[in-house]
């Protein structure tokens, strides 16, 4: 997991930010590759092996935003002035968040933001968000930055949650998988001992997101629909899995626009779909491919930098 840096400044009455001794409240808001919305969630935790869940909430994204959050993919547009809604959007989601749960008492928030760019061999990611602006609106101490630190000393800077998944997994028994599907798909595989390997594993739901997108304007297939109508292509799904990136062997990452450029053509809508889903199944499509490391259970599941309170980033 990627390193953190620090900046500091002085302390904020809205909220009570004294940790105890033991145990940490954290808040977390994710906003994931899929560009559906923010995901939040609070846990108790040593920062360790133990987890204990807490409330949480999902705010979709408007489309007007969200289509604005695609146009600086890659770092191209407005990009400042999207990092800035989106850092508001975040403020006023936790805002909603202490309104519904007014004894909460939050120690600290950790806050992604929204990867806009991601290319690890290049030594470069970058993650929209304002960490400093946000602590200074909620007068709370904010992580943010997550990433730039490990891709800086050459590693992947993705994905970021197997030290998370383990700690879930503590109690079961292993070896075991857990897959978690986004935007990009990941796994975290977990061995008996302290062995861990995690790595992005191909396109997820970015692809089948970006195709409804392109014919109906809906953000997502929901429920599955036109890809179960649909029949599989076998050639696209094999130009897929005839990609680079399943030759390479892990630890590696995605950028969400990786495999923008192969996309299914002269195929139907349906079928143009269903093709998509199959592809995101590569796993299952390349039989062996890790088949030394892959643990008999495997689990699912769906989709820095500390700035103190009162100091905003120049």
């Amino acid at each position: 997991m990627a390193a953190s840096s620090n900046i500091s400044a002085e302390p904020g009455p809205q909220h009570s930010r004294v940790p105890d001794p033991q145990i940490w409240r954290a808040l977390g808001l994710m906003s994931g590759t899929s560009l559906d919305g923010i995901d939040m969630a609070m846990i108790e935790t040593d920062g360790q092996d133990r987890v204990i869940p807490g409330p949480s909430l999902t705010l979709p994204y408007e489309q007007g935003f969200r289509e604005r959050l695609r146009s600086v993919l890659g770092g191209l547009g407005p990009v400042a002035q999207v990092e800035e809604q989106l850092t508001q959007l975040h403020a006023d989601f936790v805002r909603q968040f202490f309104a519904l749960h007014p004894g909460a008492r939050i120690d600290i928030v950790g806050f992604h933001g929204h990867t806009i760019l991601h290319r690890p061999a290049e030594r470069r990611t970058w993650q929209l968000g304002d960490g400093a602006l946000l602590a200074h609106l909620l007068g709370l101490d904010v992580v943010a930055d997550f990433r730039s630190a490990d891709v800086a000393a050459g590693g992947e800077g993705a994905p970021l949650a197997p030290l998370f998944h383990a700690a879930l997994a503590a109690p079961l028994s292993k070896p075991l998988a857990i897959l978690n599907i986004g935007g990009v798909a990941n796994v975290t595989w977990i061995g008996e001992g302290p062995e861990i390997l995690a790595f992005d594993t191909g396109p997820g739901n970015a692809l089948i997101d970006d195709w409804m997108r392109q014919h109906t304007g809906a953000a997502a297939d929901i429920d599955g629909l036109a890809a179960r109508n649909g029949r599989v292509s076998a050639p696209h799904v094999a130009r897929l899995l005839a990609t680079a990136f399943f030759k390479r062997q892990p630890p590696k990452s995605l950028d969400r626009e990786d495999f923008r450029d192969i996309v299914p053509e002269n195929l139907s809508f349906e079928d143009g779909a269903a093709t998509q889903m199959a592809g995101m199944r590569w796993w299952k499509a390349q039989p062996g491919a890790y088949e030394s490391a892959w643990p008999v259970s495997r689990r699912g599941c769906a989709p820095g930098r500390i700035s103190r309170v009162g100091r905003r980033r120049a």
